[in-house]
């Protein structure tokens, strides 16, 4: 005798998102708000490091219990965009997800308290000019917590966090749907010059005379190193240059003696432009680059005491530093 199935019950989520919680609804919204970034299913699942069918089916789980569609033909054919649906899903997708956050960080909070370790990826610059300074004024306080620094490009210093190799992550303009990005300044790629080069009356210059000088450029294949060539190539202009190095340290230092120009970023020549050793130069026809100096972790990774505590300091020395120049209007 075949008996009948039961009937599942659907246990909604209070605050009527009507999400059942037999089909994991946190990893439904985390795919929702992954195929909402990227416009499609296979960026997603890059993303999240699973298989297309397992996002597909974790939508469409998602879509079913709430009985609507929530993403529709991009424009052309091409892509997925928000359905209405999902237009009017997605900000409490993302409260529910810090929701979660909270939650997770709230029980964490009451468990006995340890000196612990912390593991940080940073790019190499913050290492260099940034992290020394920090990690000296949180020292003084938490001499029981373990630090572990390693470094790599913007890429890379995602990748670690991603992995669960780093608990936070120190880079530049950084985002992903699945981490956490806090912003803590800008820091701009400065043009500068060895300051016996350069009288104050002549500080500045077009982007085509700029092209002309002696242009010192490091890191091939880095943002900085991309961002610079694409300044110039925009322009139609090919820069002249006459040195490449592969670190931010070495160019500066070549500056420093007179041997080019170079765009550095202003975290690294910051104590330079203050002892007027090195002067910025305004570039007068072309936008500034522009780029933040940006703390990331993991969504659904609550941040240990420790690291917020790091992170205070962080916030600390950034606010005592010096910021970036103005550009004069």
């Amino acid at each position: 005798m075949l008996y009948p199935r039961p009937r599942r019950l659907k246990c909604r989520l209070t605050g009527a998102l009507g999400l059942p919680t037999d089909h994991h609804p946190i990893e439904q919204v985390e795919a929702f708000l992954a195929v909402g970034t990227f416009g499609g299913f296979r960026r997603a699942a890059a993303a999240l490091r699973l298989t297309q069918p397992a996002v597909s089916a974790r939508i469409r789980a998602l879509e079913d219990s709430l009985s609507v569609r929530l993403f529709e033909r991009g424009r052309q054919g091409h892509g997925l965009a928000l359905s209405a649906a999902g237009r009017a899903l997605r900000p409490h997708a993302e409260q529910l997800l810090q929701a979660v956050a909270l939650a997770r960080q709230a029980v964490h909070d009451i468990r006995p308290a340890s000196g612990g370790a912390i593991q940080i990826a940073a790019v190499l610059s913050i290492c260099t000019y940034l992290l020394p300074d920090v990690l000296q004024r949180f020292q003084a306080s938490h001499k029981d917590v373990m630090i572990t620094v390693r470094s790599g490009h913007s890429k890379e210093v995602l990748e670690m966090v991603l992995r669960g190799d780093a608990e936070i992550g120190l880079a530049r303009s950084l985002h992903h749907p699945e981490v956490e990005t806090v912003s803590l300044r800008d820091d701009p790629l400065v043009l500068v010059g060895r300051a016996a080069s350069w009288p104050a009356s002549t500080r500045r210059a077009r982007l085509e005379e700029i092209a002309d000088r002696p242009l010192i450029f490091f890191d091939r294949g880095s943002s900085d190193w991309t961002l610079t060539q694409g300044l110039f190539r925009r322009a139609g202009l090919v820069p002249n240059v006459a040195l490449e190095v592969e670190t931010i340290e070495t160019a500066k230092r070549m500056v420093q003696r007179g041997m080019g120009l170079a765009f550095l970023p202003h975290l690294a020549v910051g104590r330079e432009l203050r002892r007027r050793s090195l002067v910025a130069i305004e570039i007068m026809d072309a936008e500034p680059i522009v780029r933040s100096l940006d703390v990331i972790h993991p969504r659904p990774r609550p941040l240990s005491a420790a690291a917020r505590a790091l992170l205070q300091a962080l916030r600390s020395a950034l606010s005592e530093a010096a910021g970036p120049p103005r550009r004069r209007r």
